[in-house]
């Protein structure tokens, strides 16, 4: 995929997380970037102290680097920062995060050669990965461990995966048939300065919370006519008259889904329940709010990734090189917060659709725990459990982060952003969910079956036809943990919204 920096979409990026893309800058940005740095190599062989050019960093600012020394103030920035502990990320993750911080590179602002970005453009494409410990940063000054050690496979040091295999870097360097950079002035700083570690993290979450928010809206579907719910609640007008444009668009996709349920025509007229419970009936109040939410994530999050985040910043039109904030990763850091957030409350509203499903006294006479020989059998009784541990650990995990400041490098960097932490959360959040959404499909699809010989609408049929095609409906007790497992995957795979198309 060829990339323009600056004008990256969330689509594009999340095509490339997904299908781990190779990716490669817009010839057009060649002329800035390079501009860029000739300004910084003019700087490098001049008397002028200039920050992160022929200085210490943080607070060793002050101290003025020799010219000839300027080849081992990089390399030596880029050792010292790898200090990343932890399980290393993702593959997918740390592509995207390499494709982020080419982006900003591209955008002709950080001083680096044009090598510095063919150097990430060619790892990319032939898998050298680098191994990134994924505990280490708070967030400001950018990501500065977890990018060095991006940055140090890059020089040949390091770890990276590469074939299957964890090498040396090196060795993977080699192996790929690519030789370690040298980097000239400034461009360890470019590198290892910047918010793309918790970028990424936030992106790939951002990604799994969108599609929640569509598994939600089928699920829920399903729930209601398991249940024998009613479908006032979605009536347009209600909506329209809130306003919401998620509440509206959740109220507007379940009709759909619902239209020419056998189920819900059976007791449109004598219904003797003047309510359902809030888990059935605020449904797009809720979710429409989460999505909402997310959308706003999102908005903060295109902009990240496209934006420029190292310091100091090179301004080519006004011929200066200024040093800033933008490594400060607080707006990722609010946007991972609201994802968090919102991941905590589709999970909490479909736990309640769950356990309102194999109560017996409120399930409208579906059989206790969904069970056909309750007593003997158990049926769903402890999957509900588990949606329960679930949904409570993702209310922790949902607090915020970003409130959590502490000061680092000798009270220099004295607010941070914990960004990265924020971020890396979003990723077992959405596992847990993906669980709490399967159970809550398999409970659904029971209850529906057990309206039989009424049957659900079109629409919603294809979607228990997915679900069975992969898990057969729960006759007797069984060993469950499979189902659930293949349930969270069918959704968190989309194969379930994709059935209701």
């Amino acid at each position: 995929m060829i990339l323009t920096p600056g004008q990256v979409s969330l689509g594009e990026l999340e095509e490339i997380y997904r299908q781990g893309l190779a990716v490669s800058l817009a010839a057009g940005t060649r002329k800035a970037v390079e501009d860029a740095a000739a300004m910084v190599a003019k700087v490098a062989a001049g008397d002028v102290a200039t920050y992160g050019v022929n200085t210490g960093f943080g607070k060793l600012a002050h101290v003025k680097i020799k010219p000839q020394d300027t080849e081992k103030l990089q390399k030596n920035l880029i050792l010292s920062h790898c200090c990343g502990v932890g399980d290393p990320l993702d593959g997918a993750l740390t592509r995207l995060m390499m494709v982020l911080k080419l982006m900003s590179l591209g955008r002709g602002a950080s001083g680096v050669r044009w090598e510095v970005c063919k150097q990430l453009e060619v790892m990319l494409e032939r898998g050298v990965i680098p191994v990134i410990p994924h505990q280490g940063s708070v967030g400001a000054s950018g990501d500065l461990a977890p990018l060095a050690h991006m940055a140090a496979v890059m020089i040949g040091a390091g770890e990276a995966a590469f074939q299957g295999q964890t090498l040396p870097g090196l060795e993977a360097l080699t192996r790929a048939g690519m030789v370690p950079i040298v980097l000239g002035p400034k461009e360890g700083l470019a590198l290892i300065n910047g918010t793309q570690f918790s970028t990424a993290l936030a992106l790939a979450g951002l990604f799994e919370a969108e599609r929640a928010v569509a598994n939600s809206i089928v699920i829920a579907s399903l729930s209601t006519d398991a249940i024998m719910g009613s479908t006032a609640p979605l009536v347009a007008e209600i909506h329209a008259l809130r306003g919401h444009a998620g509440q509206i668009e959740v109220a507007t996709q379940m009709r759909a889904l619902m239209d020419g349920s056998e189920i819900r025509e059976s007791h449109r007229d004598g219904d003797t329940r003047v309510q359902d419970p809030y888990c059935i009936r605020c449904q797009p109040q809720v979710v429409g709010a989460a999505g909402d939410v997310i959308a706003m994530a999102a908005r903060t999050l295109e902009i990240e990734a496209n934006a420029v985040t190292d310091n100091p910043l090179v301004l080519t039109g006004l011929g200066r090189i200024v040093s800033g904030g933008n490594f400060h990763a607080e707006p990722v850091g609010f946007a991972c917060d609201l994802i968090a957030l919102a991941l905590a409350e589709i999970g909490a509203i479909g736990q309640r659709r769950v356990a309102l499903m194999v109560d017996p006294t409120l399930s409208h006479d579906l059989p206790p725990f969904l069970s056909k020989n309750p007593g003997l059998n158990s049926g769903f009784m402890i999957a509900e459990v588990t949606t329960a541990a679930l949904m409570s650990e993702n209310k922790h995990l949902a607090n915020p982060c970003v409130t959590d400041s502490t000061p680092t490098s000798a009270n220099q960097e004295d607010h941070v952003s914990m960004a990265a932490h924020g971020a890396y959360r979003l990723q077992k959040m959405a596992r847990n969910l993906a669980v709490i959404q399967g159970v809550e499909a398999l409970c659904s699809c029971q209850g529906i079956e057990a309206r039989a010989p009424l049957v659900t609408s079109p629409k919603l049929a294809k979607v228990i036809s997915r679900l069975r095609a992969d898990v057969p409906s729960l006759e007797e007790d069984r060993y469950l943990a499979p189902d659930i497992q293949k349930a969270a995957e069918l959704v968190s795979s989309g194969a379930l919204v994709r059935a209701a198309v």
